[in-house]
């Protein structure tokens, strides 16, 4: 992949210069404005445009995609495909993707016009008088005139239960279209799914960057709530760092895409005098799971943590003991993410490695991109540990990121030698052909005193 042929805006190339730890000593500050977060955003779009998307277009064998969707009822793919400010679609909304031997165009059959989708969009309908009939038209004016091989539409045929996110087109849109086209370019429209897929996927060089610089983020966060600032042993409940981490989010001017998760897992002790309340007692432990986005990407991590009693210095060593079993499973998971391997094949490979070593494992990971359950290759789901029809099959490309996500079981001792089961969640890169963690993983228990 080339390298960036636009200068970073100088905040944050100064930032993403900066060791992780300088980075994100001030969570509140490291926040760019919206100005600064959608003119970087926008040079990123662009060059993911003109350098990203059309290799992947080749890559698949289809030389046109079309998208088309109506205002409120966006195609998943299309807010990714837009710049910064954005409403969404206008109307009805068409972008067009076209690779030729004259070169790649990046076209609108909008409403509004080009200007609605981007400034590097060329426009092919201007006559908004007409309405929606006549973007058909230009549309199909455009095909004939083009004559592509393989026309990718935004639906998939196959697969049900799938993240793929590539069913945007309605089947009122596919019907316009259809009765727009000549007939020899009705028998040329393919399912664009592997194009989709590819450009949720696929990191440009900027994001890659980026990537880290988000992910610390989200860390500090979470070493925020796992905190006496926010935890009172005893007094405060788990809805209630709930909703602080959601309002110490917006705060942040960021968002999160879905709402925290904060859970209490309880020893036999704590079970027999509290019961399983929400309140938050010394000598529990704490698991969250927090996603965040920002800057048209997102994180998604589950860290732990755990409430000293009264003259504890440290965690019990049967609960540290799950934190270092769960390292060692992650080891496993990135050693065997190899390119070109299927999710199938990889969740295979774990499974056999992780309970060979009595680690118990229970395999989820998903992609982490423009979606926090992105498109892009799965190895396993929680409740599927064989064979995923679909995103399982997918292949592992470069550039791509994940959320390395799991639970593994083991006793512990010093809770009556009970099973426990532990979940993980660390945000990956496969990138340069090996895996390795976006930011540093959780190398030890949050200590709440």
């Amino acid at each position: 992949m080339r390298l960036f042929t636009f200068t970073f805006a100088a905040a944050m190339g100064l930032l993403l210069s900066l060791p992780l730890e300088a980075q994100t000593r001030d969570i509140d500050k490291a926040i760019l404005t919206q100005r600064e977060q959608t003119e970087l955003y926008n040079k990123n779009l662009e060059w993911k445009l003109d350098n990203v998307l059309p290799e992947i277009m080749r890559r698949e064998n289809i030389d046109m995609w079309i998208v088309i969707c109506f205002e409120y009822h966006e195609d998943p793919v299309y807010r990714t495909l837009t710049t910064w400010p954005g409403d969404g679609a206008r109307r009805l909304s068409a972008l067009i993707f076209h690779d030729s031997d004259h070169g790649f165009k990046k076209l609108s059959a909008t409403w509004h016009g080009a200007a609605a989708s981007g400034y590097m969009y060329e426009s092919i309908f201007t006559d908004r008088a007409s309405g929606p009939e006549a973007q058909f038209t230009a549309i199909a004016d455009y095909v004939r005139e083009a004559s592509p091989q393989r026309i990718g539409i935004n639906y998939d045929p196959e697969v049900i239960d799938d993240f793929s996110h590539a069913n945007g087109i309605s089947h009122f849109h596919y019907t316009k279209l259809y009765e727009a086209l000549d007939e020899q370019y009705r028998a040329r429209l393919v399912s664009a799914k592997p194009v989709v897929m590819g450009w949720f996927e696929t990191r440009t060089p900027w994001e890659v960057s980026f990537y880290r610089h988000l992910a610390g983020l989200a860390q500090d966060l979470i070493r925020e709530f796992y905190s006496n600032a926010v935890i009172t042993p005893d007094v405060t409940t788990t809805d209630d760092v709930r909703w602080w981490i959601a309002e110490r989010i917006t705060e942040l001017k960021l968002d999160y895409w879905f709402f925290p998760s904060f859970r209490i897992i309880r020893g036999p002790e704590n079970r027999a005098r509290y019961g399983n309340d929400n309140v938050i007692r010394r000598g529990d432990l704490l698991h969250s799971d927090v996603g965040i986005f920002y800057m048209g990407l997102t994180t998604d991590m589950q860290h732990s943590g755990y409430v000293l009693r009264h003259g504890e210095t440290d965690a019990p060593e049967g609960l540290k003991n799950l934190l270092r079993k769960a390292q060692r499973f992650q080891d496993i998971c990135m050693e065997e993410m190899v390119e070109g391997r299927t999710g199938n094949e990889i969740l295979r490979r774990v499974l056999e490695r992780g309970r060979a070593e009595n680690l118990n494992p229970v395999m989820y990971s998903h992609p982490v991109n423009y979606y926090g359950h992105g498109a892009g290759m799965t190895i396993g789901r929680t409740e599927e540990q064989n064979f995923i029809v679909g995103a399982g099959e997918h292949k592992l490309y470069n550039n791509t990121t994940y959320a390395l996500e799991f639970s593994i079981s083991a006793r512990v001792p010093e809770w009556d030698n009970e099973m426990v089961r532990f979940g993980s969640e660390e945000n990956i890169i496969f990138a340069d052909g090996r895996a390795r963690f976006i930011a540093a993983r959780q190398e030890k228990l949050y200590l709440i005193k």
